[in-house]
């Protein structure tokens, strides 16, 4: 039997609104306010989503079960997968010292942490966006940081800050690429489109992630060395983009940005060295921050074989990255298995589509192509050349999977919770929400992709979810659809912050536990200030000259 979604099952769009947004507020209060664990708050918006889904929109309940099934392996696999082997890996160095090493190395280029913040944080971390997204830049620079003695809010807190502007462009240009096939639009104008907003954000969220460290004070104190890593970024971002294509843009600026940096630190430290490890104004959070660690001076060698696990990460995830590598890969073993009872059983409805259109539900167990894999092997090849033998190797690794075992039922829980609401429609009824919005849509609409990327924790889940809905409000409106389409990824960058998967992910790096809400609460202004700003430059580009002249027809 088909089931078709209903947007307005209440016969009044606002109180329809309000009750698909009640598994949402029931995991974010729970999450936020209530101080639930982690894995109970998604529990309780799931069931909230399952009785919202079933009570009110009418969807079999069969249908809901295996749409949160569905969502839940999803979770599993690549998104668990990620975290459970970069935490092996981080356990691995820690165990033998090299992560020790590692941290003293990154001090002997600075020792003021702000600066480590923009290496780390927002340079190093774009180029693990870029290479592989899907939460690991936030795993690998929460780790690093916490490792490098950041309090663990500050660590989480400030690596999901970092990881916003270089979004749209993660895993090789993704979400651009998928936006472009799923609903028809032109890659290279959407990407350019997309390189003439991000630039501006890639400039001013280094300054704003200092800013939210240290305060303003200590960021015009450090001003030229973030001036040169936003900036070297967003020229890279900007002409990559508009000239070569969506898939390098992360890479090629973050090693731009890297190097810029490191080669201007070389001649340039600023006057006042900043050694506090936790936000300004947080001074005690958690009782765990720490006075700047006195660090050893090691030899070139013994840096070397310290980075060398983290160099061998970067290769392996680079490589894993690659289209041609993911579809050999996926030639040899990527069974799929379309999920009974779902699987082109729910038909999405105008005005979304423009005419009746099965939803698709089939589970692809890429396992040999997911970038968890990636790192595993990196992770396997890294031990070897510390000297572990197997036999510790895999005790560290059945201790890792204890280590975050609720961590990964949270994800999980979360991803099962995305999914159920992308398969009953309540999504679609929020997203509607904001296109009803008449003149005031580019703002809205860029809200729209921030929310779609709240709800499912991916920019390329946002640009499928709504994507058409941007095409088709856009020409209804007179607008150019690249503009919109591009504000749909450009905005829901700045979700990245408050969905629920990434904070779990830094939760676990920086092994902070049961502190999610505590995370939550801290970015959550952030994530909505920037999108704000997001929402209002994409506004000039809609109606205001000469912002118009950026816009790609």
């Amino acid at each position: 039997m088909v089931w078709q979604q209903i947007y307005d099952p209440m016969g009044s769009m606002f109180l329809s609104t309000l009750l698909a947004a009640v598994p949402v507020v029931v995991m974010l209060v729970g999450l936020g306010f209530l101080h639930m664990k982690a894995h109970i708050a998604a529990a309780a918006g799931l069931v909230a989503a399952l009785a919202v889904a079933i009570l009110v929109y009418g969807m079999p309940s069969g249908m809901a079960a295996n749409a949160a099934l569905y969502g839940g392996l999803t979770g599993l696999l690549p998104i668990g997968w990620i975290v459970l082997n970069i935490i092996f890996l981080h356990q691995l160095t820690e165990q033998n010292g090299s992560f020790q090493i590692l941290q003293d190395s990154i001090a002997s280029i600075t020792e003021d942490r702000r600066l480590q913040l923009l290496l780390i944080a927002f340079a190093f971390g774009a180029f693990f966006e870029g290479a592989a997204g899907f939460g690991t830049p936030v795993a690998v620079t929460a780790a690093i940081l916490i490792g490098l003695g950041f309090s663990p809010l500050a660590a989480s807190g400030l690596s999901l800050i970092a990881n916003t502007a270089p979004v749209a462009f993660g895993a090789l240009g993704t979400p651009i690429i998928t936006l472009a096939k799923v609903h028809g639009y032109d890659a290279m104008a959407v990407s350019a489109m997309v390189g003439r907003q991000l630039p501006f954000f890639s400039l001013l969220v280094p300054f704003w992630l200092i800013w939210a460290f240290a305060g303003r004070r200590a960021m015009m104190e450090v001003w030229p060395a973030i001036l040169v890593t936003g900036l070297s970024f967003a020229i890279m971002q900007f002409f990559v983009s508009n000239y070569i294509g969506p898939e390098l843009v992360d890479v090629i600026a973050a090693v731009v940005s890297m190097a810029c940096l490191v080669t201007f630190l070389k001649y340039w430290q600023p006057k006042t060295i900043w050694t506090s490890v936790s936000l300004k104004g947080h001074e005690t959070d958690g009782g765990e921050g720490k006075p700047a660690k006195v660090h050893t001076k090691h030899s070139r060698a013994d840096v070397l074989r310290a980075w060398t696990p983290w160099a061998i990460l970067t290769v392996f995830i680079f490589i894993w990255g690659l289209p041609p590598v993911k579809e050999f890969f996926n030639s040899i073993f990527a069974p799929k298995f379309p999920i009974d009872g779902l699987h082109n059983l729910i038909e999405k409805m105008p005005p979304v589509v423009p005419a009746p259109k099965a939803e698709g539900a089939v589970y692809t167990l890429n396992l040999l192509s997911a970038t968890g894999t990636g790192i595993l092997l990196s992770a396997i090849v890294g031990g070897l050349v510390m000297k572990y033998n197997p036999i510790n190797m895999i005790r560290i690794f059945f201790n890792t999977i204890w280590l975050v075992r609720y961590s990964l039922l949270t994800i999980v829980l979360m991803l099962a919770l995305g999914s159920l609401t992308r398969y009953s429609g309540t999504d679609t009824t929020l997203g509607l929400a904001f296109a009803n919005t008449g003149v005031f849509y580019p703002f809205f609409g860029t809200l729209m992709g921030w929310l779609g990327v709240a709800l499912t924790g991916s920019d390329t889940a946002s640009n499928v979810l709504f994507g058409g809905m941007q095409k088709v409000a856009a020409e209804q409106l007179g607008l150019s659809p690249n503009l919109m389409g591009a504000a749909n990824s450009s905005g829901g960058v700045m979700g990245k912050m408050v969905d629920a998967q990434s904070i779990v992910v830094a939760s676990t790096a920086t092994r902070w536990f049961n502190h999610e809400g505590d995370i939550l609460r801290y970015v959550f202004f952030h994530s909505i200030a920037l999108a704000c700003l997001v929402g209002i430059l994409i506004t000039l580009q809609a109606y205001v000259f000469p912002f118009t002249l950026m816009v790609v027809h």
